[in-house]
């Protein structure tokens, strides 16, 4: 049978920012599969070399609205670790507590995704209404419910009241009989296990030949976690446990996520015991980066997220280099999408939570038969400036 390529993207309903996959299919069977990178850019590294050290941590928060206290802890810990320093104490479990808020609802809007994605609406709709008590927390605690402009290198930018300590845990106290409904109904329905077990498996090996990391990695059997494997923050003060599974089916990654969740409250209610008992300051007052270079990483809700840093002594980074967890989860699409059906990719692809405007980066673009080089990132922007005035002309728009 001859093979048909089925496009996936760049606009599908199942992505929520522009990406494209052709799958080569035998009948419904994919046989290979190809990722077409490069439909976002913004430039994230190379506008850090041109903001202080101190509005970084604003512009890493922008990389990603889920994930956006994850970037800016990795990015802190990287300029701490070039320092030389470590953060005070109530710092400490604060940055955990904002880190762990964020993690429950990153790993429920993927629960309800999820069931979106599989014709489950009743899972969705649970899910992200058990979501929406984390984010009036965050909303308490910072102002915001996403990007919350909490961490600064040094500690934090603001403390959370003793006051707001047993409404918090009230709160959580309140979810956890509702995440325990919420588990229970997806681990023993019938129709999930049928749709999700033995779909889309990654062997421990694969994991690591891709180098694949967070709970896509923890749920084919491999125990890693950045909290536990490199201590920052409070997590080496409090107990809690690593999940995993070792299937490494879609099914595995759901229940990793969602019994991650009660780790995260365990670890939230632990901090705020102890905000109760730790006086103190929330921060360093830092004046000035010496010249050096530090990396920093933190456990975001998908995996590691990396960041490195180097300072010539000025009041800016000379280079900035991130690396978001997407950016090593995704190409396991490869090995786990062959020899499945074309129905099951979309869950498939989905099991990884891929961010896409977290991974993608295009600074010179090559022809792909030539190897030519065509344009640089600076042609990018000239053409797409050109473009602009193009359509504004046609529009009748005129520049003010």
């Amino acid at each position: 049978m001859k093979k048909v390529v089925v496009p996936l993207g760049p606009y599908h309903p199942l992505f929520e920012e522009p990406e494209y996959f052709e799958l080569y299919c035998d009948g419904e069977t994919v046989v290979d599969i190809e990722w077409k990178a490069g439909y976002n850019h913004r430039g994230i590294e190379k506008l850090s070399e041109s903001k202080h050290w101190d509005q970084v941590t604003f512009l890493v928060e922008r990389i990603c609205g889920i994930c956006s206290t994850s970037h800016p802890i990795a990015y802190c810990n990287a300029v701490e670790d070039l320092l030389k320093i470590d953060i005070p104490e109530r710092a400490k479990y604060i940055r955990s507590i904002i880190g762990e808020l964020e993690r429950l609802h990153s790993h429920l809007l993927w629960v309800g995704l999820a069931g979106h994605f599989l014709g489950y609406n009743t899972v969705f709709m649970w899910a992200w209404k058990y979501r929406e008590p984390i984010l009036d927390i965050m909303e308490m605690i910072t102002g915001n419910r996403n990007h919350y402009a909490m961490m600064k290198i040094g500690g934090v930018r603001r403390d959370i009241d003793n006051g707001d300590i047993d409404i918090i845990k009230k709160i959580l106290g309140e979810l956890k009989p509702k995440l325990e409904m919420l588990t229970g109904s997806v681990i023993d329905d019938p129709v999930l296990a049928a749709r999700l077990k033995g779909v889309g498996v990654l062997t421990a090996q694969d994991i690591k030949d891709y180098g694949a990391v967070g709970p896509i990695a923890r749920a084919s059997g491999v125990d890693i976690d950045v909290r536990r494997d490199s201590p920052h923050a409070a997590y080496d003060l409090v107990e809690w446990k690593v999940i995993t599974c070792q299937d490494g089916d879609v099914f595995s990654k759901a229940v990793v996520r969602l019994l991650e969740c009660f780790e995260s409250i365990k670890i939230i209610e632990q901090c705020l015991e102890r905000l109760k008992k730790v006086k103190g300051e929330i921060a360093i007052e830092i004046r000035e980066i010496p010249p050096g270079e530090g990396i920093g990483h933190y456990e975001a809700p998908r995996g590691e997220c990396f960041h490195y840093v180097r300072s010539d002594g000025s009041s800016r980074p000379v280079r900035h280099k991130i690396r978001a967890p997407s950016y090593v989860n995704i190409p396991t699409f490869k090995t786990s999408c062959v020899g499945e059906t074309i129905a099951d990719v979309t869950i498939i692809l989905a099991g990884v939570d891929p961010c896409y405007c977290c991974t993608e980066r295009a600074i010179t673009v090559y022809d792909a038969n030539t190897r030519k080089k065509l344009f640089n990132g600076r042609d990018l922007i000239t053409l797409s400036q050109e473009k602009t005035k193009k359509l504004k002309k046609r529009l009748g728009i005129k520049d003010e």
